[in-house]
């Protein structure tokens, strides 16, 4: 059975919408073969990502950057996951009420430095997600965790 891993800060209503969305995506019964995991990303391991076979990444946009608990998320493992975790899918949301483009920045970045594969377009909210937003997070989810299936 794959592992999808979805490290996650949500600590405002509408990062918990998202997030509510997101699992939604991944565990729809039509996906199997899939066991989705949910770390909040001040208590993820290096374990964890290295037991995992996929990735989604959720946080809000806090000061132009990531949340401080993703990027804490990193800095404990970061070395520990490097030549392990190359190629593996992941796919990130991310939520703001202004500008989100240090965010993704810094979730490129850091994807991009572990050897990670996008798998599906960023979901970027700003305000209230509306209906549509938490559709294209449900399909977030179902998308990376379907790209698990089989494996």
């Amino acid at each position: 059975m794959s592992r999808l891993l979805i490290v996650h800060h949500t600590p405002s209503p509408h990062c918990q919408e998202m997030f509510e969305a997101v699992v939604s995506g991944a565990t729809d019964p039509e996906i199997a073969g899939v066991d989705v995991v949910r770390c909040a990303a001040l208590s993820v391991s290096a374990s964890d990502f290295l037991a995992a076979d996929g990735y989604l990444l959720g946080t809000p946009a806090n000061l132009g950057s990531i949340s401080g608990a993703l990027k804490h998320a990193f800095d404990c493992s970061y070395y520990q996951i490097l030549d392990s975790s190359r190629g593996r899918p992941f796919g990130a949301y991310l939520h703001g009420n202004e500008g989100t483009e240090g965010a993704e920045r810094a979730v490129d970045s850091i994807t991009a430095g572990l050897g990670w594969v996008k798998a599906a377009a960023y979901v970027v909210v700003s305000g209230k997600p509306a209906k549509g937003d938490l559709e294209a997070c449900w399909e977030l989810g179902a998308t990376v965790a379907a790209g698990l299936m089989g494996q």
